[in-house]
């Protein structure tokens, strides 16, 4: 079970990356539609599982390995927005959200 410190570190990254995914990597990551789903924290808030969800993109897992590649410049810029509000800005680790993918796959085997 996560504490209310955990959750609300979570839900402060996740808006401020869904931010900077938004406005300041356009250049990064061209007109790929990145967002951000679910952030995790450990609990002593040193390390951020971030999901992503990946549209607007040929193949997922190249530009999952691009962010993965970026990551010390997007925690920069997390660290920007969020250093007055944390004491230790956490290491951030990307994984792949496919929930989405996997739902509407349920949902076309359901409708056969």
């Amino acid at each position: 079970m996560d504490s209310t410190r955990q959750l609300k570190v979570s839900r402060l990254i996740q808006k401020e990356l869904g931010d900077i995914f938004q406005r300041e990597t356009k250049i990064l990551f061209g007109k790929a539609l990145i967002t951000v789903t679910q952030v995790r924290v450990s609990p002593d808030l040193s390390v951020a599982k971030v999901y992503v969800s990946l549209f607007n993109v040929p193949d997922t897992k190249v530009l999952l390995k691009l962010i993965q590649e970026h990551t010390k410049e997007i925690r920069m810029k997390l660290s920007d927005r969020i250093k007055k509000q944390v004491r230790i800005i956490p290491n951030l680790v990307f994984f792949l959200d496919d929930s989405l993918d996997y739902a509407m796959r349920i949902d076309e085997l359901l409708k056969k």
